[in-house]
């Protein structure tokens, strides 16, 4: 059996977790023990009286950056009780995109350890003793990186084995086969003068398969042309 996904987050704010994640699908299955979650409070790590995570940025310029020596002795609680090496993540803008395989390579990971940055963000030198992957969630400014954290574990923690439902929703997903998913119906057929797609109805289980993957294929050309280009090369290469 399984261990359970470990999350260390290491942030400021250790009261914002676990949030949204301790609700719906994540949330029962932190219930269940299929993943567990620690938080370590980087303010705890401080060596005075007034708990100075910040200084001044070398060099001048606005804002505050958060200490190396801090973050590092932050980063060593986090690390001291794990059995087995975990990914250790920076939450940042100036990180590399997080993709649906990042995501499915840390859900078969024994766990991950998050850092939350804030301010101006984290002196690079304890970024680079740890040798910290970089993860940004979009070409955008937060005031930290909890909610980016939350965003990571909610993608990773729903394809953990027991915590969705059905395997086959996980496979028709968007980005799963390299395309954005395919337009859903339900009832009723027919609602404010709009129908259901009549190939839905028909129970013609090939037709409906090959009339989604149609969709799936016109939304991604006429969405996401870098996701269609990358599909349309792949899919050359295989024929």
């Amino acid at each position: 059996m399984r261990e359970p996904f470990n999350a260390s987050v290491l942030s400021l704010y250790p009261e914002m977790f676990p949030g949204p994640l301790g609700t719906s699908l994540s949330g029962q299955a932190l219930e269940n023990g299929l993943w567990r979650l620690e938080m370590v409070d980087i303010r705890d790590f401080a060596s005075d009286k007034h708990r100075t995570v910040d200084d001044a940025p070398l060099g001048g310029g606005a804002g505050m950056v958060m200490r190396p020596d801090v973050v590092d002795a932050a980063i060593h609680k986090a690390k001291e009780n794990q059995s087995v090496e975990r990914p250790l993540i920076y939450l940042t803008p100036r990180g590399k995109p997080l993709v649906q395989e990042r995501v499915r390579e840390l859900a078969q990971s024994p766990g991950v350890i998050l850092l939350c940055g804030r301010f101006e963000g984290v002196d690079e030198r304890v970024l680079e003793r740890h040798k910290v992957e970089e993860i940004s969630i979009g070409d955008f400014v937060l005031s930290g990186g909890e909610l980016a954290a939350m965003v990571l574990l909610d993608a990773t923690i729903r394809l953990l084995p027991g915590v969705m439902g059905s395997e086959a929703s996980l496979e028709e997903e968007s980005f799963e086969k390299g395309l954005l998913e395919y337009p859903h119906y339900t009832r009723p057929r027919e609602w404010e003068g709009m129908k259901v797609p009549e190939v839905l109805l028909t129970g013609h289980h090939e037709k409906i398969r090959s009339w989604r993957r149609q969709r799936a294929e016109e939304t991604t050309r006429k969405r996401r042309p870098d996701l269609w280009e990358a599909y349309a090369k792949t899919e050359k290469n295989e024929g």
